[in-house]
């Protein structure tokens, strides 16, 4: 069994540990069938009943898949969403979850990035995880700083802060994977700055040039620097335009390749997403959520420093 198999096994057996007789549905498209085979194959390999659910290529993070689709996963316990753009923070997600089904989702997932970041110590993550979401939960503001530029304070009063430990056992539970992040919702209308992202943005990559975004009232109101227009057409309306996370990386594993499923996930990263937080606390939905990641931040919560410069500091 060569590494990527290994991974596959690691998925299947240990996150989402689909058990005998349990039915799991790989959703996916063109753009990941390549990657969905492998998970398909392994799932055959260790005699499980999977069904395969093919679906368009989504636009962007967060956008619906289509109706039959959502119908479908409603009838599945367990399910692997291996599809280009995320189907994470969606209805069609959330509702198969009430209905009981475990979900790991991995949007834009790369062969390279499932043999690098799944295997893991995922008792440590947990941990790790831990500290960091009862850090978080307790606050009430959070500042953020980074040496590109970032500046910018978040109320996180009233918010829980959410571990992703890609171990998803019980009824309901979902997760990205690879996993290792800890985040939350901030107050709505009560984020204020400007945050820098100059490693990585949702749909883009690699950013060669940061992309700077200023804030008031929770809301973005402008974007500068790199393919600032191309960047602000996206952000169609005021829930668009919603800071919607607040996001620490855990994995040990994981770095900089210009995927944020991966990026964000790198220890000692912090990520901002716009759009959507409907599903972890928050008040706003709407069919987008997009993730800047940025370098080297300090973060400071109730006034104690809990990564310096890039650095956890527990």
């Amino acid at each position: 069994m060569d590494n990527l198999q290994k991974a596959a096994a690691i998925v299947l057996q240990d996150c989402i540990a689909v058990g005998n007789g349990e039915k799991l549905l790989i959703v996916t498209d063109r753009l990941e069938k390549p990657v969905s085979d492998i998970f398909f194959d392994a799932a055959k390999r260790l005699h499980h009943d999977v069904t395969e659910m093919m679906i368009p290529a989504g636009n962007v993070n967060g956008e619906e898949p289509p109706p039959d689709a959502a119908k479908k996963m409603l009838l599945f316990p367990v399910q692997l969403l291996i599809t280009a753009k995320s189907l994470t923070h969606t209805c069609a997600r959330e509702n198969a979850c009430k209905k009981g089904a475990r979900i790991a989702t991995m949007p834009s997932a790369t062969k390279e990035m499932i043999e690098r970041a799944i295997p893991i110590s995922y008792p440590q993550l947990a941990v790790r995880n831990k500290k960091i979401a009862a850090i978080l939960t307790k606050a009430k503001t959070a500042h953020l700083t980074t040496p590109a530029g970032t500046d910018i304070t978040f109320s996180l009063a009233g918010r829980k802060g959410e571990p992703d430990d890609g171990i998803y056992h019980k009824r309901g539970e979902y997760g990205n994977l690879p996993a290792g992040e800890v985040f939350i919702a901030p107050g709505e209308g009560k984020t204020e700055g400007m945050y820098v992202v100059d490693a990585s943005m949702a749909g883009m990559g690699k950013l060669p040039k940061p992309m700077r975004i200023e804030v008031k009232n929770g809301l973005a109101i402008r974007v500068t620097g790199y393919r600032a227009d191309y960047f602000s057409s996206l952000l169609k309306s005021k829930n668009h335009r919603n800071i919607a996370e607040l996001g620490i990386g855990t994995n040990p594993n994981a770095i900089i390749t210009g995927n944020v499923l991966e990026d964000e996930k790198v220890m000692g990263t912090v990520h901002i997403a716009l759009g959507n937080n409907a599903f972890f606390g928050g008040k706003v939905n709407v069919p987008f959520h997009v993730d800047g990641v940025l370098r080297d931040p300090t973060l400071t919560v109730d006034g104690e420093c809990v990564i310096r410069r890039g650095k956890l500091l527990f």
